[in-house]
């Protein structure tokens, strides 16, 4: 499924009225009929139900109206309370209020202390609140009428169904001004908007509902670069393995990880892979730290490093051991684990130049490019970076509240720009390549914010690089649903491998969806 920004949602609305000949009061129609399905959904009957509307002054309060006609058909009491605006109502809006009038619901125009105080009043007796009072328009600050209403909708406590995106909440980046409405259900029109998904939005949309109210399905897809990594997408991502399949054709993968103290991420990355699907895996990390990989991964081969000191790679004999290495992978993996010692960054960047194969590169990895960033460019292929964050805001020289004003858009100029695939880590994970496509995946939850989490990440994509041509997507695919299954059984209390033990569970959901498509 694609997911919209607000000016492309805007552009198809218009296309539809100047091209197809739909009427913008059509479109309407079917907005405010779908809303209103959602909420008999959410209420179970709203038979003498009473339904606050907060509508705003645009096509947004022009859909919670229409919501509110269906309703009172049905035999609900309609309580409609509009904003005024600062430059008055739109014209489609007062048709709307001028049939709820004739059909004799109530209707109060917020213009006067009596008016916020009958809203008062309604909201505390009210079964469910339609939120319909800025829509996908909104972005910087609100205004202080519009930020009123908002917080008496939020202390109400009632359930609240937004239209297509709660009121407070920009569209394009999920950043709230001072104050959001809190949904329990959004019912997005057309398309999915990139706010749905990023924090601080993301934790108020409630249940995300899609309706494409009628808009002509090729306008909802062409010119629009931004997908869901969802289940549609995830039958697409993982071929069969052949019956001829055999370890070398699965993938030989060389993980470069591992220092003293941080064993685990290597440990887990270069399990992850196996766990994916991956042939082969070697580990090189230091030789002092050999011995507890050799007890500890039966599976993954080791392949001891010199060191410059305990536990720390570096120096040209080492490039040259991790070289020949290379010579016999099909794709490498580098940074889980590996430290930060002056000597690792500095063969990290004299490796990385040279490889002509498949590159992930992971938390050391990528810090070995701070403030060297240019010199990714010499990858003889496009490289996977997989930063969370902190370790993205770091690499492009930014604070992480930079990154979070607009977090899809800073990520699809950095793949551009650096000619990287990077799929940056979260509460969601967007995933931006050098063409300009991005994917946002809905996957993972709270009990992930753990350590090592992204180490089996990192593993994953690696371990499916010779599988699949998608192993980026797959890779976040897998991961986010082995957390999702690992959550269930775990709650906040899981760890990375339990993460790591569910990955092959989360291969056979792929599987089984393939057998439905």
């Amino acid at each position: 499924m694609k997911i919209a920004l607000a000016q492309q949602m805007r552009d198809v609305d218009k296309s539809v009225i100047e091209n197809y000949g739909l009427p913008e009061l059509s479109l309407m129609e079917s907005a405010g009929r779908r809303v209103a399905e959602e909420v008999a959904r959410v209420l179970g009957s709203i038979e003498k139900k009473t339904i606050c509307v907060a509508a705003g002054s645009g096509n947004n309060g022009g859909d919670a109206l229409v919501a509110a006609r269906y309703l009172s058909n049905r035999g609900a009491r309609a309580k409609v309370f509009v904003l005024e605006g600062k430059n008055g109502r739109s014209d489609s809006l007062e048709i709307q209020i001028k049939v709820l009038r004739a059909m004799n619901v109530e209707i109060q125009i917020l213009d006067s202390d009596r008016a916020w105080e009958r809203m008062q009043v309604q909201l505390r007796f009210a079964d469910a609140v339609i939120d319909g009072i800025l829509g996908t328009g909104f972005s910087g600050q609100l205004r202080p009428n519009a930020l009123r209403l908002i917080r008496l909708v939020n202390n109400a406590g009632k359930p609240v169904i937004s239209i297509d995106i709660p009121s407070g909440v920009a569209a394009d980046t999920g950043q709230c001004g001072d104050a959001a409405v809190k949904a329990a259900c959004t019912v997005a029109l057309g398309l999915p908007k990139v706010g749905h998904y990023i924090s601080p939005g993301a934790g108020l949309v409630g249940s995300i509902v899609v309706d494409d109210i009628g808009l002509p399905a090729q306008l909802l897809s062409e010119d629009i670069h931004q997908t869901l990594i969802d289940d549609a997408l995830a039958i697409t991502l993982l071929p069969e393995r052949p019956r001829d399949a055999h370890k070398g054709s699965c993938g030989k993968i060389l993980a470069v990880a591992g220092s003293k103290g941080l064993t685990g991420a290597a440990s887990l990355a270069s399990m992850a892979a196996l766990k994916a699907g991956a042939g082969l895996v070697t580990l090189a990390t230091p030789e002092s730290l050999n011995p507890i990989f050799e007890t500890k991964l039966t599976e993954v081969m080791t392949a001891p490093i010199v060191e410059t000191k305990m536990g720390v790679l570096g120096g040209d004999k080492a490039l040259e051991q991790i070289s020949e290495l290379t010579d016999k992978a099909d794709v490498v993996l580098i940074g889980p684990g590996l430290g930060r010692a002056k000597e690792t960054l500095s063969l990290v960047r004299k490796l990385v130049p040279t490889l002509d194969k498949p590159l992930v590169l992971d938390a050391d990895g990528i810090y070995a490019f701070n403030d060297k960033l240019d010199e990714l460019k010499a990858c003889k292929q496009i490289p996977i970076l997989t930063p969370h964050l902190g370790e993205l805001a770091a690499l492009l020289g930014k604070t992480v509240g930079d990154l979070r004003k607009d977090l899809v858009a800073t990520v699809r100029e950095a793949a551009q720009e650096y000619r990287a695939i990077f799929v940056a880590k979260c509460e969601t994970t967007v995933v931006a390549y050098p063409n300009g496509e991005i994917f946002i995946s809905p996957l993972g939850n709270a009990g992930m914010a753990t350590g090592g989490t992204g180490d089996v990440l990192s593993g994953a994509i690696a371990g499916l690089i010779k599988l699949t041509p998608f192993a980026p997507l797959a890779g976040v695919y897998l991961q986010g649903t082995a957390g999702d299954l690992a959550f269930a059984a775990k709650s906040e209390g899981l760890i990375a491998s339990d993460i790591l033990e569910r990955i092959p569970e989360a291969v056979k959901k792929i599987r089984r969806l393939q057998s439905h498509a």
